[in-house]
């Protein structure tokens, strides 16, 4: 992990190689939680994000099985400071 990348491009190269997306898209979406953030005590920037991803990775698991799995390759975001994940998690063809 290169702390020197934004938390979007790390979260992108750690999803991309561990699901091969057909799409991927990333939307840093802290400055819509700053009183959130304010209010729970969260400090700093690049804590909220959306992501949608695409991969047929995704065949045969549920929504929930699909978000534990994006959630636990991105463990190490939440350690360091990422909060919140608004995802959407699909499989090619699928809308």
């Amino acid at each position: 992990m290169n702390v020197h990348d934004t938390r979007a491009v790390r979260i992108e190269r750690v999803l991309r190689e561990a699901l091969a997306p057909e799409e991927i898209e990333i939307k840093d979406v802290s400055h819509r939680h700053a009183r959130h953030k304010d209010r729970l005590g969260i400090e700093g920037e690049e804590t909220h994000f959306a992501v949608k991803i695409v991969t047929d990775r995704f065949k045969g698991l549920s929504q929930i099985a699909r978000h534990r799995q994006v959630n636990e390759l991105l463990k190490a975001e939440f350690e360091s400071g990422l909060h919140s994940l608004a995802l959407t998690t699909q499989t090619p063809g699928a809308s």
